[in-house]
């Protein structure tokens, strides 16, 4: 039972990170164009990602259920996961790169769960979860976001090209506000629902090892027989706790979105934006847990260069794009070694 306490305290620690940690995916763009000051962007993105995170369930049950054998979980494996996210979540913040959040957990997962297996690779859901909701996502989301933030650009030159600077700074000064909302919104939807995943699942695994069965009358909402769906006290404090942690703001990363890579308008926080919360929203209909940092990176990406291919600073998304790939491998592997520690402890 106090395993399950520090879990669940992890859990939350986690997602607090994830809030900050991923605070620029929603406002980088709207404080770099200067639509919003960073106190009210800040508050703007709390309260929308909120609003997400208390909408649907879909990438809770994948994370929770659809990447590895349920039955082998233990709260060790739940607990040596979140650790292994939380270490990449701060190292990266740390030196500023926008990482995922979302595959730093997954990583991290899957190595917990590889070593509670004693190495058994097929406790990995591969053809029913990593593959088509992890793997394919992680290459083709960022290819989307580029893509549609690049032709979302180029139609707005289209339109907009009569229109004097000041009118289209004005108009889209405007617009932005709204679409930074649907992105902390889409944000929310996506991200504070893989922990809502992670709780749940550890829920599952405590009520299978018989931890809750002796339980005062008070507590016995703890008891989660079956995976159906995630309990609205999981919701709230997932949905508070991202909020919070968004609240917090994340100014080293925010800097690398929003000024190092490319110099934004208003006009391009827009495009970009709107282009990732499409990507993003969709992605959480149907249940994927998508990397909403290499979205919005790669829309960023996209509008740049339809502005000026070479008004993109390269350098900086190679760091970035290293970033990316390190994230699963990286965090699998220290996942896997805290599970083996817990072990044989």
């Amino acid at each position: 039972m106090i395993t399950f306490f520090v879990v669940v305290f992890a859990a939350i620690v986690f997602e607090y990170s994830n809030g900050f940690h991923d605070a620029a995916n929603a406002i980088a763009t709207v404080v770099s164009t200067k639509v919003l000051t960073p106190r009210q962007a800040i508050v703007m993105a709390a309260i929308f990602n909120l609003t997400g995170a208390l909408l649907g369930g879909a990438v809770a049950s994948t994370i929770g259920k659809g990447l590895v054998d349920t039955n082998v979980v233990t709260m060790a494996t739940v607990l040596s996961a979140l650790i292994a996210a939380f270490t990449w979540n701060i190292t990266t913040w740390w030196v500023g790169l926008p990482s995922s959040s979302s595959h730093a957990l997954i990583g991290g997962l899957c190595g917990a769960a590889l070593a509670t297996a004693h190495g058994n690779w097929s406790v990995l859901k591969w053809n029913t979860g990593l593959w088509p909701k992890v793997v394919v996502p992680m290459i083709t989301s960022p290819l989307a976001g580029f893509f549609l933030g690049a032709l979302v650009m180029f139609a707005l030159f289209l339109i907009f090209h009569r229109f004097t600077p000041a009118t289209v700074h004005s108009v889209f000064g405007k617009l932005q506000v709204f679409s930074a909302a649907w992105m902390a919104h889409s944000h929310g939807s996506n991200d504070a629902q893989k922990t809502m995943g992670i709780i749940t699942l550890a829920l599952f695994t405590g009520t299978k090892a018989g931890s809750f069965d002796h339980l005062p009358g008070w507590l016995t909402f703890l008891q989660t027989p079956a995976f159906d769906a995630i309990p609205a006290w999981v919701k709230i404090l997932c949905a508070i706790t991202m909020a919070a942690g968004t609240a917090a703001g994340g100014w080293r990363i925010i800097r690398t979105l929003g000024h190092k890579m490319v110099k934004l308008q208003p006009v391009h926080g827009f495009a970009a934006e709107t282009s990732a919360a499409l990507i993003i929203q969709t992605a959480s209909v149907y249940g994927i847990p998508l990397s909403t940092t290499h979205v919005i990176s790669t829309s960023i990406m996209g509008v740049g260069a339809a502005k000026r291919f070479s008004g993109v600073k390269w350098t900086v998304v190679e760091r970035i794009i290293w970033a990316w790939i390190l994230t699963l491998p990286a965090t699998g592997v220290l996942g896997f070694i805290l599970a083996r520690a817990m072990a044989g402890l």
